[in-house]
């Protein structure tokens, strides 16, 4: 039987009740394989998989990379014993951002059920901001003195290996908590025993403070190509690790918040198979409506120029495809923006320099697209309606490229989301403005 069959067939695979062959079965599988199963499974199913059928360390891991709502699910199946004990054998990072998801009331009950140095520092860490580095971070990591000497490092590192999550790296600190530098493990393997860690250390340790935003965390580690990221406090005392994988499931977070706003979506927080109906709906009512309104502004601005399309009616045929192009090159234009804060590729400060370039791209694309309808504009209307159509091509483009440029920077200058510059606004901005624009230059040009 492949994985994928074992995977497909984990309930059947339960309901036999060959426990022996079943736990020889599971053993062959990743993580993440058995993770991708459990939502398949009735309670009773979930309830004997994490309590009897893996071990609580397993168990654990296959737990970790179950989403918020599955967690809470597999939660409910089991008894507060096993509860414990899962929550216990949990990373300290993995535990607080369950804990944080959960109600209040589940919060309470499950922190009672834990040890109280548990209990200690998953308060501690639940303190700490939300979405802030202090909240991302393991508290457990391996420490060095830099007067031990390379064997005394190597035997601390052999006592506390199940307390690291990243043994890979361990960090040179002062008695008071400091961090001086880092050591790979290879470094610690390498040297001669009596070799004082300090002279292999590596100093110029890049760090990020527990109250800085988990996004500025993510940028650091790409910046620097890090596999760990010491978080440190005010006086520089050591706090945590953010590790790799932390980061990776940050950047999808943060990227699916992105694209859901740029869809004029309120952030969902849940996959699309575990969203309700009513929260689809609450989530995306928001912005239509108020796009709705918007829209208005539109039909009033075409109000205003009756008279200029009851004298030349082939205006009409021409107001979509021009007020589309602008809207279109307005969403392009935003995007590119929104992505280039989003990766750091450009600050605030640069608008300026990059106002005047995307002046002269949308000039010339107003220019080219213009030109592509000024023929098809004097062949239904004739040549004034060809000129009129052309210059409002140009005028529209640049009118619609430059707002959806400018907006993700104010709103990134106010400390709003830049993402928040959805295409679907930029668009509907652009339409009554677009509008405007055209039926003023074709009035001045044909009437």
């Amino acid at each position: 039987m492949t994985e994928t069959d074992v995977i497909e067939n984990l309930p059947e695979l339960i309901a036999t009740r060959d426990w022996d062959e079943l736990r020889g079965i599971l053993g062959q599988l990743a993580d993440q394989d058995i993770a991708r199963a459990t939502p398949d499974l009735s309670p009773q199913e979930r309830e004997r998989l994490f309590a009897h059928l893996l071990s609580p360390e397993r168990a654990s891991n296959v737990f970790s990379y179950l989403s918020t709502e599955q967690q809470t699910e597999v939660l409910d199946a089991l008894e507060d014993e096993d509860k414990a004990r899962l929550i216990g054998e949990l990373h300290y990072d993995d535990a607080a951002a369950l804990l944080d998801e959960l109600p209040d009331e589940h919060t309470e009950l499950l922190m009672e059920m834990l040890p109280v140095e548990d209990q200690q520092v998953l308060q501690a860490l639940l303190t700490y901001p939300e979405d802030s580095a202090g909240r991302l971070m393991n508290p457990e990591f391996i420490t060095v003195r830099p007067d031990w000497s390379v064997g005394q490092a190597l035997d601390h590192v052999r006592e506390q290996h199940d307390v690291g999550e990243n043994v890979n790296m361990v960090f040179v600190t002062s008695a008071q908590g400091q961090v001086l530098g880092t050591l790979r493990l290879r470094d610690l393997l390498l040297a001669r025993p009596s070799t004082k860690v300090h002279d292999i250390g590596h100093g110029d340790v890049i760090s990020i403070g527990t109250d800085e935003d988990q996004e500025e965390a993510a940028r650091v580690i790409r910046h620097y190509d890090l596999e760990v990221l010491p978080v440190v406090d005010d006086q520089g005392v050591m706090r945590g690790i953010i590790t790799l994988d932390d980061i990776l499931d940050v950047v999808e977070e943060e990227t699916t918040e992105d694209f859901q706003k740029m869809g004029s979506v309120g952030v969902v927080g849940l996959s699309l198979k575990e969203a309700s109906a009513s929260l689809l709906y609450r989530k995306r009512i928001g912005w239509l409506v108020i796009l709705v309104v918007v829209n208005i502004f539109s039909g009033m601005a075409i109000a205003l120029f009756e008279a200029a399309i009851e004298t030349v009616v082939a205006l009409v045929f021409f107001l979509p495809l021009v007020i589309a192009s602008g809207g279109n090159a307005g969403a392009q234009s935003s995007t590119l923006m929104v992505r280039a804060l989003a990766t750091g590729d450009v600050q605030t400060r640069d608008w300026l320099k990059l106002w005047g370039k995307e002046l002269l791209v949308s000039a010339a694309l107003g220019a080219t697209m213009g030109l592509a309808v000024w023929g098809a504009g004097i062949w239904l209307g004739g040549v004034d309606v060809g000129l009129a159509v052309a210059i409002s091509m140009v005028l529209v483009v640049v009118m619609a490229s430059m707002f959806g440029m400018v907006l993700p920077f104010a709103l990134n200058r106010f400390g709003l989301d830049p993402a928040s510059a959805s295409a679907p606004l930029i668009t509907s901005v652009a339409d009554v403005f677009g509008i405007l624009i055209y039926f003023s230059v074709a009035t001045a040009v044909l009437l």
